[in-house]
């Protein structure tokens, strides 16, 4: 066998191909091999259920930005259901987004409809009054023109502004 760095001449060198290895490896290309200890499921069905689990998962990841939250740590049982939690809500905003999208805004994404409508800022106003309380007004920016024609494709509306509150 020669050194590292060290030329093989023509003569010196041979190989050859196992060419029922490799039959093997192209007949497993594309193929993803699922392993589960739940032996009493129809290979069909857990597959069907380990598909929805990378979609709830991907939603999770896409609407993390948008949730503002950190990553969650899979050490802490607390944190798991968090996890799994706020996994799930995610999944559902996108499967709602994406079914109403496929009624009334056909085209639309649901990462399209929540960058549009998520331009809408909600705003609390603090005044502070004479007696050292504040009074809170939650406001939310007027909708433009193309807030309002997304909203009115869903068939949905804002709600009123909020009557003003006090605060201590």
């Amino acid at each position: 066998m020669p050194k590292t760095g060290e030329e093989l001449s023509a003569h010196g060198f041979s190989f050859s191909l196992r060419r029922e290895r490799l039959r093997q490896v192209r007949r497993r290309e594309g193929r993803f091999l699922l392993r589960s200890n739940m032996v009493a499921e129809d290979p069909a069905e857990l597959w069907r259920l380990y598909m929805r689990l990378v979609e709830i998962e991907q939603a999770f990841k896409e609407l993390k930005h948008d949730l503002a939250i950190r990553p969650v740590f899979h050490q802490i049982e607390e944190r798991i259901e968090a996890h799994i939690f706020i996994s799930f809500i995610a999944y559902c905003l996108l499967v709602t987004l994406k079914n109403i999208a496929r009624r009334r805004a056909v085209g639309l994404t649901p990462r399209a409809i929540i960058e549009a409508l998520g331009t809408i800022q909600m705003v609390d106003v603090h005044l502070p009054t004479t007696d050292g309380r504040h009074l809170v007004l939650s406001r939310y920016t007027k909708p433009r023109k193309e807030h309002e024609l997304l909203l009115r494709q869903f068939g949905m509306t804002l709600p009123a502004q909020s009557a003003p509150r006090i605060s201590s």
